[in-house]
């Protein structure tokens, strides 16, 4: 234990040293090393590969699901991804000294307030080694240090990764030690980071219930939650049989092992017979199981679902269903069993739209549009660290912008108070 912790000191006071630099370093330098990055995940793509595939049989050894493994997995098109999002991260605006506000006081000053980097940044994060590029990218371009701590089955793949981030740094002239992972699958280098308030600024998790509940308990550093996907839809009785059909096995099906996959659906009574039966069956007969309340057990194939089913975050080909009343009842429900992350509303109703948009709490609440949009790359945002729950500073997709604070910059002329 004690060589953890004189490992993650000394990680700790690097990056503190690293972030000073970076907040005056300009943007022209950061998107250099973002598209350098770049080119170095694809230069480097076949090693790459090799080590996710080391990750493959250790994720398959330890007994993931399929879902699990398909985020851990990668493949050139996953990786043009990545590629992708450090360089549209790159072709951002630098959000590192935006005005943000500006006024002049009868006193005779005048004020500004401005973005300003967070400092240090740790990311504690779960499976998906596309995290670490994003992660890495997104705080360079906020003008922070990071310090990653990626899960154990992507341990390989997120060293490579990582080489390709330092490579960045060293073509711009910039600090490696800015984008920094821990070197050790041991537990303890977590429970470290929790209590680094003398170097980390703040904490980002990015992974399963388990994780997020430990270090919200356990964190000493200011915490951006980023909670379970417990995604709800929501099929109105004015809702187009079309568009619910196309949505709803999307949100499901595209990839079920993302934060955005859908995992209750609600159908009003209304429309249970028709239009709930209908994309239910088409669930079923695309793999989903679905567990279902008394009033859609009816329906070949649904099983029974239980108390436990409501508020379960699968990540599996699984969905909850039940019918509902109506909105007031949907929304509810969603405030019971949520996670305060996605919500949707299919309807053309547009005061039911507007409604349900206006009422529920979520960080991100959607109206004829498949939960799997709920990803800060599909926000214009390039890529994403988490989705944020809370509601405190950061929400929803946190991007670079997300990554700041801001002070106040205050000039006068010989001025003072009377």
């Amino acid at each position: 234990m004690t060589e953890i912790l004189n490992l993650m000191a000394d990680i700790g006071a690097r990056a503190k040293a690293a972030a000073t630099v970076l907040a005056t370093a300009s943007a022209e330098r950061k998107r250099a090393a973002l598209i350098s990055a770049a080119d170095a995940v694809w230069k480097n793509r076949a090693a790459i590969l090799e080590a996710n595939a080391e990750d493959m049989e250790y994720g398959t050894k330890k007994g993931l699901t399929p879902a699990l493994l398909d985020r851990l997995k990668l493949d050139e098109a996953r990786l043009q991804g990545i590629i992708d999002g450090l360089r549209a991260i790159a072709a951002q605006d630098d959000p590192v000294g935006e005005i943000l506000a500006e006024w002049d006081q009868p006193s005779g000053l005048h004020i500004k307030r401005v973005r300003t980097p967070l400092g240090v940044i740790g990311v504690i994060y779960e499976s998906r080694p596309n995290v670490t590029a994003d992660a890495g990218a997104l705080c360079l371009k906020a003008g922070n240090a990071v310090i990653l701590r990626g899960g154990s089955e992507s341990f390989h793949s997120s060293l490579a990764l990582h080489d390709c981030l330092q490579q960045g740094l060293r073509d711009a002239d910039l600090p490696e030690d800015a984008i920094q992972l821990v070197p050790t699958r041991d537990r303890a280098a977590v429970r470290a980071m929790l209590t680094m308030t003398g170097t980390i600024d703040v904490i980002v998790p990015r992974g399963g219930k388990g994780l997020v509940g430990l270090v919200q308990r356990e964190a000493r550093v200011p915490v951006f939650a980023h909670l379970e996907g417990i995604v709800h839809i929501y099929i109105d009785k004015e809702a187009d049989p079309e568009k619910v059909l196309k949505v709803v096995l999307n949100a499901k099906t595209r990839r079920t092992g993302v934060c955005g996959s859908a995992e209750c659906l609600l159908i009003h009574k209304d429309v249970s017979a028709t239009i709930g039966t209908g994309v239910i069956r088409a669930l079923i007969d695309a793999g989903v199981q679905v567990r279902g309340d008394a009033g859609l057990q009816k329906i070949n194939g649904v099983t029974v679902a239980d108390e436990s089913d409501w508020g379960h975050e699968y990540l599996d080909m699984i969905i909850a269903a039940r019918e509902v009343a109506g909105l007031d009842e949907a929304m509810a429900h969603i405030r019971r069993y949520g996670s305060n992350h996605t919500d949707c509303i299919l309807t053309e109703d547009p005061i039911a739209a507007q409604t349900f948009l206006n009422t529920l709490d979520s960080a991100i609440v959607m109206h004829n549009a498949s939960t799997q949009f709920a990803d800060g790359g599909e926000f214009g945002m390039g890529a994403e660290i988490g989705i944020a729950t809370g509601k405190m500073h950061a929400r929803g997709p946190v991007g670079a912008a997300q990554l700041t604070s801001f002070k106040y910059q205050v000039t006068g002329n010989g001025t003072v108070r009377a």
